[in-house]
């Protein structure tokens, strides 16, 4: 009987890391800038686009953490 080789996936501890870091280092700039924040957002303008900027780097920095946490616990989605 022939043995079936199951492929073992290496977890990705270093990515969870540096996404974990990242994701804390853009939280700390915004919240320990946050004069300088609220007012160049506040300008109006060009300036406009800087809260929609900030929001989608921070979200998908952070939502590739949070997949790679899952992924590092053995959480995956079921296969139908």
């Amino acid at each position: 009987m022939a043995k079936k080789r199951v492929k073992v996936q290496k977890k990705p501890y270093l990515k969870v890391i540096v996404l974990g870091l990242l994701s804390v280092a853009l939280y700390v700039a915004i919240f320990t800038n946050e004069v300088f924040v609220r007012e160049t957002w506040a300008k109006g303008g060009a300036y406009t686009a800087l809260p929609i900027l900030t929001v989608f780097i921070i979200s998908f920095v952070y939502g590739s953490f949070a997949n790679y946490v899952f992924v590092v616990l053995g959480l995956e989605a079921k296969k139908r």
